[in-house]
């Protein structure tokens, strides 16, 4: 299963190579990494029948998560990515706005990876 990551941190890649380590070496899972929004709009140009999710924080500089997330359920209908938003504030309205726009799940900062892990089995 090929995972899109999006986040303005780069220290995310690392992280998600170490913690996935043993499903990459596997082949279980295949990450590629977007540092922002409209990287991830344009690697989603050439790939998008390739990525099954779609992991987006939401706060970042410059395209919010729920911009990308408006533009990819906008443009990508058929089939629809899954689309998981990643925030550090849980709060109600980013919930609420990230739901509205067809999110298919919400995590928080920091990540739970192995709630993750369980929840990614479940599709792979």
């Amino acid at each position: 299963m090929k995972i899109l990551v999006v986040d303005d941190e780069k220290d995310v890649q690392i992280l998600f190579e170490q913690r996935f380590r043993k499903e990459i070496k596997s082949g279980d899972f295949e990450f590629v990494f977007a540092f922002s929004g409209e990287e991830a709009l344009y690697y989603l140009k050439d790939h998008y029948h390739e990525a099954v999710l779609i992991l987006s924080d939401i706060n970042m500089p410059g395209m919010t998560g729920i911009e990308l997330l408006r533009r990819i359920k906008e443009k990508y209908a058929t089939p629809p990515p899954l689309v998981y938003m990643i925030t550090a504030y849980g709060d109600s309205e980013n919930y609420k706005n990230a739901m509205d726009l067809g999110a298919d799940d919400f995590l928080t900062k920091p990540i739970e990876f192995t709630l993750l892990k369980e929840k990614l089995n479940t599709l792979n």
